[in-house]
């Protein structure tokens, strides 16, 4: 596993800044600024395994991750996909002295890193920093949550479709991206099988609905892929 230690201070400069630190004063902004480590990691590094102590606060700055659970046969699960304001902060941060889940990079990824003490003082000592970044936490919960339910309510045709969609309106705002993902993940994500995930997207591209270019996707007719994802 590569990892880059980085610990330039850009936080003024940063997007997510405003998910955090617009109601912490500007010396506590300082502060985190400037103990902060900003890692970056490579595709398939493991960010955070499960059952690891828990020792910073996390957020994710770029990229896209998969968040995974080892099941009780040892295969990983994959719960969900999430990028940066979808996934602020890792979920057990405050409810558990170690990780109840894995983080792994999907894609190149960068990473920040704070003290956790210097978050729990903000939070006794700040009540709208602590409401703030309690409202973050319960929308990342939330769509997870939504993103299952909506998953297990479909066919194998609809589900696949799911994440076609997912991959091109949320992560890269474009028809055609090269999926970060193999086709087994895809099964993991979804609970079909590997060979279900194959034959659908053959069936896809058959149908003119998709081309595929190696890993390049191209959503060649988004209004049927939305109409199989929302019916299918």
């Amino acid at each position: 596993m590569d990892i880059f230690d980085d610990r330039t201070c850009s936080c003024h400069d940063c997007k997510l800044k405003t998910l955090f630190f617009d109601k912490v004063d500007s010396d506590k902004l300082e502060l985190f600024c400037h103990s902060k480590i900003e890692n970056q990691f490579r595709k398939d590094d493991v960010i955070v395994r499960e059952g690891d102590a828990i020792m910073d606060f996390i957020y994710l700055k770029s990229g896209l991750v998969k968040i995974t659970k080892q099941t009780s046969n040892g295969k990983e699960q994959i719960l969900s996909f999430a990028k940066p304001f979808d996934f602020v902060s890792l979920l057990s941060v405050f409810s558990s002295t170690r990780y109840n889940y894995s983080v792994i990079a999907v894609e190149d990824t960068s990473v920040c890193l704070l003290h956790l003490d210097d978050i729990k003082e903000t939070i006794l000592s700040n009540g709208l920093f602590s409401l703030n970044l309690m409202q973050k936490l319960s929308e990342a919960t939330d769509l997870i949550i939504m993103n299952n339910l909506e998953i297990k309510r479909k066919h194998l045709h609809g589900r696949v479709a799911h994440v076609l969609l997912y991959f091109s309106k949320s992560v890269y705002l474009q028809s055609t991206f090269q999926l970060p993902v193999s086709r087994r993940e895809i099964a993991e994500f979804i609970g079909m099988t590997t060979e279900n995930v194959i034959r659908t997207l053959s069936e896809f591209k058959k149908d003119g609905i998709i081309k595929t270019f190696g890993k390049a996707i191209e959503i060649v007719d988004q209004d049927r892929l939305m109409a199989i994802s929302e019916h299918g």
